[in-house]
């Protein structure tokens, strides 16, 4: 059978060069590509080659997530996921609106590949397998930037439907890293790593997942904006290894022009993670889950319910949630005439 691709973004600005680029060259998968929007984007956004979905559209999909979840947030993707996964998609990729794809981005996926494995069940610094150098991805904690790397044995086929794919020139690091040390930054283009056990935190920014995992796709609302993505990741990667999946991370496959960031708000932001990813993860760990794509959506439940009881996670989360899992469950219901409509 062959794949449908679909690439989802949100952007809340006009049509950057990364969107320009996407648009024009997503026929080389022969990928729909999505754009959704937001209160602050511009009232008549227009890109040939792409989907756009305004407010309105979102509420037209009749997701109930799109009609409950508050607007002017980053989560608002996950309606961009849920009219993909409607329309079909069986590869789904995740970028944003200011990473450029390089020619690799355009190459077929797989979500089983060969590639160094790390099974120990630690911490692991993940950008250091792909560069010899001081950097580490948003969301580790900091004591365990320069802890050793464990050692990576060689898989022929390990079966990874969560992939993260790296970003060169302006990498996906901490407003630390971004205060104090310097860029423009280029990883080697080394062999893939894929972690089973071991923990990483991976974005949003340039990720593929396959139809087992969609629903760990669920980015959450009342949280840290810094750490939406990252403890998605972490409920992830909790969930997968609890199905013996592996969580891929792959040389740098597009480069980022940045929007513009104050700095100082987003260290602001990053300060719950500096302060609670490792009771995070320790948390999660202490979760009993139910191995099968069956119990994902119960494995989901526990994990955020274990979130909202550290305080992390707002109690209002949990509802949301349940408008995500619902409106999966329709997703797999809808014939091609109920398939949700945007602007083109």
């Amino acid at each position: 059978m062959s794949e449908h691709y679909a690439i989802v973004i949100t952007s809340i600005n006009p049509p950057t060069r990364a969107v320009t680029e996407i648009a024009r060259d997503a026929r080389r998968l022969n990928a729909q590509f999505i754009i959704v929007g937001d209160h602050k984007s511009p009232p008549h956004f227009s890109q040939t080659g792409a989907t756009y979905l305004d407010l309105e559209a979102q509420v037209r999909t009749g997701f109930r997530y799109a009609s409950d979840a508050p607007t002017q947030h980053y989560a608002r993707k996950n309606i961009g996921y849920l009219y993909a996964i409607a329309a079909g998609a069986t590869v789904l990729i995740e970028t944003d609106d200011d990473n450029i794809p390089r020619p690799d981005f355009w190459l077929p996926r797989t979500a089983t590949v060969s590639a160094r494995v790390v099974e120990a069940p630690t911490w692991v610094n993940v950008y250091r397998y792909f560069h010899a150098g001081l950097i580490w991805p948003r969301g580790l904690p900091l004591d365990q930037v320069n802890a050793p790397l464990p050692d990576a044995s060689i898989a022929n086929a390990i079966y990874c439907p969560i992939q993260q794919g790296l970003a060169d020139e302006n990498p996906d690091v901490d407003a630390i890293y971004r205060l104090l040390l310097p860029i423009p930054f280029s990883f080697e283009q080394a062999e893939p790593v894929a972690l089973r056990s071991a923990w990483c935190p991976f974005n949003s920014q340039n990720t593929t997942w396959w139809p087992e995992a969609f629903p760990l796709l669920y980015l959450p609302y009342h949280c840290s904006f810094r750490m939406t993505d990252i403890w998605r990741s972490f409920v992830a990667q909790r969930i997968a290894y609890a199905n013996g999946w592996g969580v891929l991370f792959h040389a740098a496959s597009v480069f980022q022009e940045r929007n513009a960031h104050d700095l100082m708000r987003d260290f602001a932001e990053e300060v719950p993670g500096y302060l609670h990813n490792t009771a995070i993860r320790e948390a999660l760990e202490g979760i009993i889950l139910t191995p099968g794509t069956a119990h994902i959506a119960d494995g989901m439940r526990s994990c955020y319910e274990r979130l909202v009881a550290l305080d992390l996670v707002g109690r209002a989360e949990l509802p949301l949630l349940e408008a995500w899992l619902e409106d999966l469950r329709s997703c797999s219901a809808r014939s091609p005439v109920d398939k949700p409509v945007g602007r083109d």
